[in-house]
């Protein structure tokens, strides 16, 4: 069985002088040649020679992900060359993604030869005019999608060849960079090679007269002060910026223990702008919650005890291992299915052998009532439970009973209220409701309707502190009704 082979040249921009003399003479001599794309100069030039060829451009209309089709493209060349050596043509065999994949299907004992050829990027900025940005960074728009991207890094998308293609680079792009960004457009002028160039918004790159492979857009680096879009590596870099060794003083003597009360705060403030229902507000906070988080992972890093990376990583490996009907081979088919899955998984990775460890597992830093309510659903887990809220409810008599006893005796009452509190928060947890979030209602309602009682009492030219319980209770009671009214 004769051994596969495949050669890969590079055509170039399109003009025979950018062509090398190897790639033209291997085209010549070769017994199978296909062409990414008819749709290049040198197919033009192939037929004139009398080179027949086929191509790959049926590819394009069958898959709408690039990856599938790079490696769809690569999977159908290797099957070609079981019929004898070939040659594969391209535009830049560097920077092609579907040669990309040749290499790594390769099959064993397979052979795969790569010829230089003139980049398409030195092509183009050469007859624009331009000259490459000091660590530019250049991709085929075919192969921007997913691609880790920073705007402090010039980048230079080739092979924009369409109207379409240039939306699709578009919408990548404005991920991490303002609409107005300017970007530097290259196309085709049309007589004799040449290539213009024109300062144009990225906005507007999908909206020119004229595309084909040689189009290409130049996006100069960007300086963080100059930008409007960052990203989480950004913000890495920002916090390492400020606790290095010309950074900020503040920044720099913070340790895990004196931001602890901030990262509770944060999150306690993008949970109110989630009951606000404004998302540019909860957008915001959430900045801040994830300041903390990059902040900590800084210090770990300073530490050597872990970094943003270790974190990442962590969340990502658990979310992997506790969704196994998604990753694995588990099946879930009801959202409770998954939930049971999920607790199943925690206690396993946790060693939590009986119920008391699960409980015990519930972190005491948590706020009261939310403990209380996690702790009652593990322990429901197992039938410890009332069958409905209302069966519950006579419980908190019987504590709001026992906290009476201790306060006529003259006793402290704080065990008692507690079993008062913990009850309220089984009848709560029943009933459908968040205990949290009902407190914070209730709080809240009860703010409206002093400030309400204390605006009565101002319109009546009296003074709160010169009123009595029972006056007081009178103007109180004069809101409760206004306000059930509204």
């Amino acid at each position: 069985m004769s051994v596969k082979q495949i050669t890969v040249v590079s055509l170039g921009p399109g003009e025979p002088e950018w062509m090398t003399l190897q790639t033209w003479q291997t085209l010549q001599a070769a017994p199978a040649v296909i062409l990414r794309t008819a749709r290049h100069p040198a197919a033009a030039m192939l037929q004139d020679a009398g080179i027949a060829f086929d191509t790959l451009d049926g590819f394009y209309d069958r898959f709408d992900d690039f990856d599938e089709m790079h490696r769809a493209m690569a999977v159908h060349l290797w099957e070609r060359a079981g019929d004898g050596p070939l040659v594969y043509a391209v535009i830049d065999a560097a920077a092609d993604a579907s040669v990309t994949a040749l290499t790594e299907i390769r099959p064993k004992s397979a052979k795969l030869h790569i010829l230089p050829g003139v980049p398409l990027s030195s092509a183009i900025l050469a007859k624009a005019g331009l000259s490459l940005p000091e660590g530019c960074r250049i991709l085929p728009a075919a192969s921007l999608q997913g691609q880790p991207l920073t705007p402090t890094q010039a980048l230079l998308v080739t092979e924009i060849d369409s109207a379409l293609i240039c939306g699709e680079v578009k919408l990548a792009l404005t991920d991490l960079y303002d609409d107005e960004t300017e970007v530097c457009f290259v196309c085709g002028a049309g007589e004799h090679g040449l290539m213009r160039q024109k300062r144009i918004p990225l906005c507007e790159i999908d909206r020119q007269k004229q595309y084909d492979h040689r189009t290409a857009v130049l996006l100069p680096a960007q300086p963080f002060k100059q930008r409007k879009r960052y990203d989480l590596d950004d913000l890495a870099q920002i916090m390492e910026i400020l606790r290095g060794e010309d950074g900020c003083p503040w920044d720099r003597e913070q340790t895990h223990q004196t931001l602890r009360r901030y990262l509770l705060e944060e999150a306690c403030e993008a949970c109110g702008a989630i009951d606000e229902g404004d998302d540019a507000h909860l957008a915001d906070e959430l900045g801040d919650v994830l300041l903390q988080i990059v902040f900590h992972a800084s210090i770990g890093r300073s530490h050597g005890s872990f970094t943003l990376r270790d974190v990442t990583s962590a969340i990502c490996e658990k979310m992997i291992r506790r969704h196994a009907h998604i990753f694995g081979d588990t099946v879930c088919r009801t959202a409770e299915e998954v939930s049971e899955n999920w607790e199943k998984l925690k206690k396993a990775e946790k060693h939590l052998s009986t119920v008391g460890d699960a409980l015990r597992d519930v972190s005491r830093a948590l706020p009261a009532l939310m403990r209380a309510e996690k702790v009652q659903k593990k322990a429901a887990q197992v039938g410890f439970d009332w069958d409905s809220a209302r069966e519950a409810l006579p419980k908190v008599s019987e504590e709001a009973g026992e906290v009476l006893e201790e306060l006529d005796a003259g006793r402290d009452p704080q065990e008692e209220l507690g079993d008062l509190l913990f009850s309220c928060v089984n009848v709560a947890r029943l009933a459908g409701v968040d205990p949290e979030l009902a407190l914070t209602r209730a709080v809240e309602k009860f703010i409206r309707r002093f400030t309400a009682m204390e605006k009565l009492i101002v319109t009546d030219e009296k003074s709160l502190k010169d009123l009595t319980l029972q006056e007081m209770d009178v103007y109180w009671n004069q809101v409760k009704t206004l306000q059930k009214r509204t």
